[in-house]
């Protein structure tokens, strides 16, 4: 047996990439994109048709350019999902642009228009996850479309008030990137690595773990953003894990068992008292971290400058259809 394999048996494995090629090769459970990702697998040749079809359906929107490069961009997303939806037997994630990070109203209707392109497309709602970044605005969000039976995935999440507030708004999944943590220690720290049994981006998700099966939130933990294999490892039992596809490679290559690290049983003997927060001390408490500021500061910049590349990549493939 493989790690690969061994980990299936404690976790679900998510593949994180827009190639449709990788998802199909390494079978994962479910799939997450982002604008970056589209924007890569977009431009290969073997995704044409699916450009295509985005772009023809832009050519059709009422509105200004900037509308019409919209929905070429909410068109593509939907297209590469349901392509995927085809190869594995569970949830695509869709974002949401960064752009409406703090702004409810917004990501509400962008939700919703996801949700409409899918059905459309034949694909019932239970199999889609919207993600959102986790600020305030992103949580509310997320638990207006919960209640709408819409699922949602929040992303960009670095602290364990945005963890708390996710699991008290009843959003199906979060997404702690354990990578974008670990590489701010590095930094901060001055060192070129961390030992893996003091990894805090490890530690980070351990901790939100623990803490949602202990006082038993229905919220899943799914881990991201992974640097190196050890840290998949490390977390072997957590709820869903998403892994780039060289990282399930290098774990698909490596023999022998895992061991279980996180369960509910664990977690229930783990330390920590419930907590409630409010807006006020939800702003209070993830301002107290300077890492979660600094990360989800710099994630939404990171996230909405991908979208704009895919933005501009819309627009010279209208000008040219026009």
């Amino acid at each position: 047996m493989n790690n690969l394999e061994s980990l299936r048996k404690y976790t679900t494995v998510v593949a994180d990439t827009g190639d449709i090629e990788a998802i199909a090769k390494y079978k994962p459970q479910d799939a997450t994109t982002n604008p970056s990702l589209l924007l890569k697998a977009a431009q290969m040749p073997q995704y044409r048709p699916l450009v295509e079809e985005a772009v023809g359906h832009a050519a059709k929107a009422s509105g200004d350019r900037a509308a019409r490069t919209a929905a070429f961009m909410d068109k593509l997303a939907v297209n590469f999902g349901c392509e995927i939806l085809k190869i594995i037997p569970g949830r695509v994630s869709t974002e949401v642009d960064a752009t409406y990070s703090f702004d409810t109203e917004a990501t509400v209707a962008k939700a919703r228009n996801f949700i409409d392109l899918y059905s459309k497309a034949g694909i019932e709602r239970n199999r889609i996850l919207i993600k959102v970044g986790s600020t305030w605005e992103g949580i509310r969000a997320a638990e207006r479309l919960e209640r709408e039976g819409i699922h949602c995935n929040l992303t960009l999440l670095f602290s364990f008030a945005q963890a708390v507030a996710c699991a008290e708004a009843k959003v199906t999944l979060i997404s702690p990137f354990v990578g974008r943590i670990y590489d701010y220690y590095l930094k901060d720290r001055g060192v070129k690595d961390i030992a893996i049994e003091e990894d805090p981006g490890v530690a980070s998700v351990l901790r939100i773990y623990n803490h949602f099966k202990k006082f038993d939130y229905g919220t899943q933990v799914m881990g991201a953003s992974f640097r190196k294999a050890d840290q998949v490892v490390q977390l072997a039992g957590c709820d869903l894990l998403t892994i780039s596809p060289e990282l399930l490679a290098e774990l698909q290559k490596r023999e022998g068992e895992i061991p279980r690290r996180l369960s509910p049983e664990t977690a229930r003997t783990s330390a920590g008292d419930r907590i409630h927060l409010d807006e006020k001390t939800f702003r209070f408490m993830h301002n107290e971290d300077p890492m979660a500021v600094d990360k989800l500061s710099d994630g939404i910049r990171r996230f909405y400058a991908d979208a704009r590349k895919l933005e501009k990549f819309a627009e010279s493939l209208m000008s040219k259809a026009a």
